[in-house]
């Protein structure tokens, strides 16, 4: 049986309205959708990728020692300035 892996997703909605969704245990692994169905959907799909370029790359395994993290969320806040 595959190992399962969990990967924390930041998911942000843009100024056009698109949800965007970036891993950061996993440096340039970013997606987004106009809908929160298909964003999970593309980003399963990029974690994949981003996975198999692991696997062969060695670069890219440098780059997910070096700047790879895993969030602890804090909370939202958001600010006024007058």
């Amino acid at each position: 049986m595959a190992q399962k892996k969990e990967f924390k997703v930041i998911i942000e909605q843009d100024e056009d309205g698109y949800f965007v969704a970036s891993v950061p245990a996993l440096p340039g692994c970013h997606t987004q959708a106009k809908n929160l169905p298909e964003l999970r959907k593309r980003v399963r799909e990029a974690i994949s990728l981003c996975l198999e370029v692991a696997k062969t790359d060695a670069q890219y395994r440098k780059q997910i020692k070096d700047f790879s993290y895993e969030p602890s969320f804090v909370g939202l806040e958001s600010v006024q300035l007058t």
